[in-house]
């Protein structure tokens, strides 16, 4: 389902490539990964188990970078800046529908 929105140009971040020595914005959201294995299909970062909004909620509460990663040595400094340009991204849509089941 995501290739398939990836190729409609609907879902901008891509799952497989993680832009490791680059620093732009696509760069960045390219470490965030989708995979309903992972997370109950939240975004996570590299496809390992630190969701995007763990860190944004360590962020928030006050944490560094650098105290972040040495509390989770498998994160790197562009992962947190990868969270932050995700949010970023999506404080830009223009709409948000609420899906009734």
């Amino acid at each position: 389902m995501l290739n398939n929105l990836h190729q409609k140009g609907l879902y901008p971040y891509k799952k497989d490539k993680f832009g490791k020595g680059k620093t732009t914005m696509d760069a960045l959201i390219n470490r965030i990964t989708l995979n309903p294995e992972i997370c109950h299909g939240k975004p996570t970062i590299r496809n390992m188990r630190y969701p995007v909004e763990m860190i944004l909620d360590l962020l928030s509460s006050g944490m560094t970078f650098n105290e972040i990663m040495e509390d989770y040595p498998a994160i790197e400094e562009e992962d947190i800046k990868a969270c932050l340009a995700f949010a970023s991204r999506l404080t830009k849509i223009k709409a948000i529908h609420k899906v009734v089941a």
